[in-house]
């Protein structure tokens, strides 16, 4: 688990394949800023808001396999960048953001990014199949980062949803590089799943 607050950013300096097409990439990312010194093999880091493995590690850099699978359903996993990092939550950490799995549930586009007065507007065109988890002062994950939603509106493609953003969460954030047109991975509110998943469970038992 994680909470949407970036520790870090760093950079994926080399993709290279595993095997053929259809076996994934390694990446091998510079961790920036993050403290690798309590981290191991095996542990988890999320990149972009999607929860990695750890298969090496060396000083400053770390290795994850990223499958073909999760290759599909994200962005920014396939080419060198910078990238939002976290590693996961542990029991005695503080919940600055929200319960963030990890696992990326769609795909949005930017329809809107820009400065009002002292922060920005970034507005998100997501799937339809999301849409129905958002809503007004929710919470939601943008490439990794832990946000609330200013306002929604559904649209005959889908629902769009607007968020403003502090100086602050701009400038140590990979999100300073969005612009209209691109694509970003999103993962919404893991109560709002159990919500509807409870609400249609009791509809079924009456």
């Amino acid at each position: 688990m994680f909470t949407g607050i970036v520790a870090a950013v760093g950079r994926i300096e080399s993709v290279s394949p595993l095997g053929d097409a259809q076996a994934g990439v390694r990446l091998r990312v510079a961790a920036g800023g993050l403290d690798l010194s309590d981290v191991g093999i095996g542990d988890s880091i999320a990149i972009q808001g999607a929860c990695m493995t750890v298969v090496t590690l060396e000083a400053g850099h770390f290795d994850v396999d990223v499958s073909r699978e999760s290759l599909d359903k994200t962005v920014g996993l396939d080419q060198p960048g910078r990238v939002n990092l976290e590693k996961a939550l542990r029991l005695a950490d503080r919940l600055g953001g929200h319960l963030v799995s990890g696992h990326v549930d769609g795909l949005g586009e930017v329809v809107r990014f820009a400065p009002v007065g002292e922060s920005h507007e970034l507005r998100i065109r997501a799937p339809r199949e999301l849409g129905r988890y958002l809503a007004y002062k929710g919470s939601v994950v943008v490439n990794g980062v832990s946000l609330t939603v200013n306002t929604v509106s559904d649209e005959a493609d889908g629902c769009v949803f607007s968020i403003n953003l502090i100086p602050h969460t701009v400038e140590v954030t990979t999100l300073n590089e969005l612009a209209a047109g691109k694509r970003v991975n999103l993962e919404i509110d893991l109560i709002a799943r159990y919500v509807e998943r409870m609400l249609s469970a009791s509809g079924e038992a009456a």
